[in-house]
């Protein structure tokens, strides 16, 4: 666990120091993300801030290279190296994004070439253990498209979830926070190779938390989609490792929700339910899939009276109570206190949302009811003279 702790500390301090530095750069070159309608941020704020992580998140792998303990990783896979690699494309196409506004096929084709560097290197979705099955090995007729589509959810909730200052970086560190604990706790057992899975949660964490003190509300610096699609790069790569290796969970009848691939949902919900609802929402209205809007679920708490670091703790608060409810899933076995565990969660959240959005309801109908009914104007006739 130290050396862990060694790798993330690297990492954050690094993205610390550099940071300062690329927010001067991004102001010399114009890279100024200014205020709009659809944006909540009150004046132009220097992005770019994905390549503070992206430096951070390097020289984390090469401290984790230098201790004898994460050798095994780095010598007996390449998928670490194709992680940097898919890391530095990523990075370079939010980074064009964040200073000429690509279009959006243009940055999904970035993210196919991240997550096809991925496959070449090994990174690939290539088993799953399901209940009553036990572990299944997939072809890559299969493999290949599942990993690209996961790639593309984890890059894509992060970057629509970078609404509000801290909001993706405090959510990507709760959500590899909690992936690390899980993945941690259930080491390898069938590939025969150690797995980068913790390192890479542990690179996912430090970056982002790094980062945190300059982009928390008021914001210094954003990160731009380079940041956020690369937190999501790392967020995919650690998942798509740790649930191909992990051994089948002991949980008795409650063994259907300790699936390796849903602790990766629980753990991510909300940044991936955020995009769920971004998709049905613009496809019932006949827009784009990417098309921008202020409807997500940060936007909605701003709307019913929560300031922006209400809304950015809440949303924390959120992502807390589900990756726990996750872990709690996953390690204990017991109908009743997972249940109890689940219903607070749910109890915590409604409770944060819930509650105004009733109360303006009622002050509508009560305004509308002492209003009453609209008065029909008496037609005038003209006079001719």
């Amino acid at each position: 666990m130290v050396h862990y702790l060694i790798v993330f500390l690297a990492t954050a301090g690094t993205v610390m120091v550099v940071t300062p530095v690329v927010r001067r750069l991004a102001a010399r070159v114009g890279a100024i993300d200014r205020p709009t309608d659809r944006k909540v941020h009150p004046k132009p704020t220097p992005t770019l801030g994905g390549i503070g992580i992206l430096v951070g998140v390097l020289v984390g792998l090469g401290v984790a290279h230098l201790i004898p303990a994460f050798r095994p990783i780095f010598s007996e896979s390449s998928e670490l190296q194709g992680v940097v690699f898919a890391a530095l494309a990523i990075t370079a196409v939010g980074a064009v994004d964040d200073v000429r506004s690509l279009s959006a096929p243009a940055k999904v084709a970035g993210q196919v070439l991240a997550a096809g560097l991925l496959i070449l290197f090994g990174v690939e979705l290539l088993f799953f253990w399901f209940p009553k099955q036990g572990i299944i090995s997939l072809g890559s007729d299969v493999a290949v498209p599942l990993t690209v589509l996961w790639v593309l959810v984890m890059v894509n909730a992060m970057n629509l979830i970078d609404g509000l200052d801290g909001l993706a970086a405090g959510t990507a560190v709760i959500g590899a926070v909690a992936f690390f604990i899980w993945i941690y706790a259930r080491p390898p057992a069938f590939t025969g190779t150690a797995s980068p899975a913790p390192l890479l949660s542990v690179v996912a964490a430090g970056g982002a938390f790094g980062f945190l003190p300059l982009n928390f509300y008021p914001a210094r610096i954003f990160m731009g989609d380079s940041g956020a699609m690369l937190l999501g790069l790392l967020l995919a790569a650690s998942t798509i490792s740790g649930v191909g290796r992990t051994i089948a969970p002991s949980g008795g009848d409650l063994a259907a929700f300790t699936i390796p691939v849903m602790i990766p949902l629980i753990v991510l919900a909300v940044p991936l339910v955020d995009v769920a609802l971004a998709i049905v929402r613009r496809l019932r209205r006949g827009r784009p899939v990417f098309a921008p809007d202020k409807e997500h679920l940060h936007h909605q708490l701003r709307e019913i009276g929560h300031t922006h670091r209400q809304a950015v703790l809440i949303m924390y608060l959120w992502s807390i109570m589900l990756a726990g409810s996750g872990l709690a899933i996953s390690f204990i076995n017991g109908r009743l206190i997972v249940g109890s565990i689940l219903a607070g969660a749910m109890l915590v959240i409604a409770s944060t949302f819930l509650p105004r959005r009733i109360r303006d309801a009622r002050r509508e109908r009560a305004s509308k009811r002492a209003s009453g009914p609209p008065v029909p104007e008496r037609a005038v006739g003209s006079k001719t003279l």
